[in-house]
């Protein structure tokens, strides 16, 4: 039995049974995959793939245990990886941050800066994405760190650790008529056009919900994943923005006005999510306590072995 041989099996059950996509993100051939596949099974003595022809259709019952047996062995074998790297190179390596346009953009440039300042022999790259992505890529061991306030929950292989809280606003040009309400109201908003987040980005699920509990629709002429972008369309008369309200400096931003909004949308927490079962090298725990200061080694030990669940945290 041989890693390869797993790192196959698993591939293949990752990519929909598709030995074609496996191979590819492998980098190897169809056919050695397959004949990789054939000879751990014949060594088990088991079937993990139901065959129609010289398709795979379906994991079979050992299969299923074996493929969970596999994802864990592998997982062990990349910690074995880590801990040989961390104490043979010292501090150095790489680090991979999934996450947000809105995250890289205001939340992590600080922290960014100081991390690279204490660990400049670690090279750090930040993969953006939507939250979908970013919990795909860190459950699958291709980033290691997610960052994100969407959709992390429903990754049961990824710890989720909660950093800090956000409100919305609502974002308007000078001299907009809607800037003499205070608060604003969601009846005044429907009787705008309203520029926002792509449903899956950024808090989009409270503004949704907010305006369905007020039996409300409002009139969203047009949504992108950067609050930069939605700035731009506001400050050409396409409509109200409601951006986070982190994205919004009036120094900068001239000729926009902010509206506090968190009466309308409530709070929204972003959260930090780390596969399970992985060793986390000394630079990790660095980044995640320099973006969450409340997020110490003990606190991130404790929340991976399971002794301290993520709804305890005091934000």
């Amino acid at each position: 039995m041989k890693l390869q041989q797993l790192r196959y099996l698993v591939e293949v059950a990752r990519r929909g049974l598709n030995v074609s996509e496996a191979a590819e993100a492998l980098y190897t051939s169809q056919p050695g995959i397959s004949k990789q596949i054939r000879l751990l099974e014949e060594e088990l003595g088991v079937t993990v793939f139901q065959r129609g022809g010289k398709r795979l259709t379906a994991i079979t019952e050992p299969g299923r245990a074996v493929l969970e047996i596999a994802e864990r062995m592998l997982r062990e074998a990349e910690n074995i990886r880590r801990v040989g790297e961390e104490y043979a190179d010292g501090d150095s390596g790489s680090l991979v941050i999934a996450t947000t346009h809105t995250q890289a953009r205001y939340a992590l440039p600080a922290v960014v800066k100081s991390f690279v300042d204490r660990h400049p022999r670690v090279r750090l790259s930040l993969h953006q994405g939507h939250p979908t992505q970013i919990a795909e890529w860190t459950s699958k061991g291709e980033a290691d760190i997610a960052i994100a306030t969407e959709a992390l929950e429903q990754y049961p292989q990824l710890v989720m650790l909660p950093c800090y809280q956000w409100v919305h606003c609502v974002i308007a040009p000078d001299g907009h008529p809607i800037l003499a309400e205070k608060p604003v109201s969601l009846a005044s908003l429907v009787r705008w056009p309203l520029i926002t987040y792509d449903s899956a980005f950024t808090g989009r699920s409270r503004i949704n919900k907010a305006f369905e509990l007020a039996e409300l629709t409002p009139n969203v002429v047009l949504t992108a994943i950067d609050a930069d972008v939605i700035k731009t369309y506001v400050g050409l008369g396409l409509g109200l923005g409601i951006i986070a309200r982190m994205a919004f400096d009036p120094t900068r931003d001239t000729g926009l006005q902010a509206l506090p909004a968190e009466h309308l949308f409530g709070s929204n927490t972003t959260r930090i999510g780390l596969r399970r079962g992985t060793h986390l090298r000394r630079y990790e725990y660095d980044f995640i306590e320099l973006f969450a200061s409340h997020l110490t080694r003990k606190a991130v030990d404790m929340a991976m072995a399971g002794t301290r669940p993520a709804d305890e945290y005091q934000l």
